[in-house]
């Protein structure tokens, strides 16, 4: 059984992914959450649910103790959340780090909103753990999978992407860690 960790379940993003890997064979998932009644519906069947709050390092390294894969699908103070995820990580051996931030984290000068996704980027980057970084475009709610990758440096193209297509992205990650090591990916749905 591989063991993968959300960090931020009851996200509107997360909600997809969750169920991405439910569909995936020999996973063994836990939902971290500082609320567990804010999981969408069905979202804790199967799964293993942790109340904590990603600003407390203590309840993180708990939570992360054991894993193998950590997703990271949260908003708020990234620097000090993407911080105690990394050292977390760190100290409990855990190498595999999945997180999302955002498209636009590279431009000069940097929107102030989005300077808490660059410091995650940053946080991860540096980290000497093995990630795979994803900075969307705007989500949409379609039901379609259809994206494009672009690489760090590169420059962002497409359009807003569905949920369900980063979701897919996610599952494929976690099916296969191999896949986009140590890779900082813009995703979005082609134009």
């Amino acid at each position: 059984m591989k063991k993968v960790i959300i960090i931020g379940a009851s996200g509107s993003l997360a909600q997809y992914v969750i169920e991405a890997i439910k569909a995936l064979e020999g996973i063994q998932l836990t939902l971290f959450v500082r609320n567990r009644r804010r999981l969408h519906k069905g979202a804790e069947q199967g799964t293993t649910v942790i109340e904590g709050d990603a600003m407390d390092f203590l309840s993180v390294r708990q939570a992360i103790d054991g894993q193998e894969i950590v997703y990271v699908n949260l908003a708020g103070n990234l620097e000090i959340m993407s911080g105690n995820i990394v050292k977390a990580m760190q100290e409990t051996s855990v190498g595999r780090i999945i997180a999302i931030s955002s498209i636009g984290i590279y431009e000069t000068p940097l929107r102030p909103v989005l300077r808490p996704y660059r410091k995650l980027a940053d946080i991860i980057e540096k980290s000497g753990l093995t990630y795979t970084i994803l900075r969307p475009d705007w989500f949409t709610s379609d039901d379609e999978i259809d994206f494009a990758l672009t690489k760090k440096g590169e420059p962002e193209s497409g359009t807003a992407i569905s949920r369900k297509s980063i979701a897919a992205f996610v599952a494929q990650i976690v099916e296969n860690p191999d896949l986009h090591q140590n890779e900082n990916l813009g995703i979005s749905k082609p134009e």
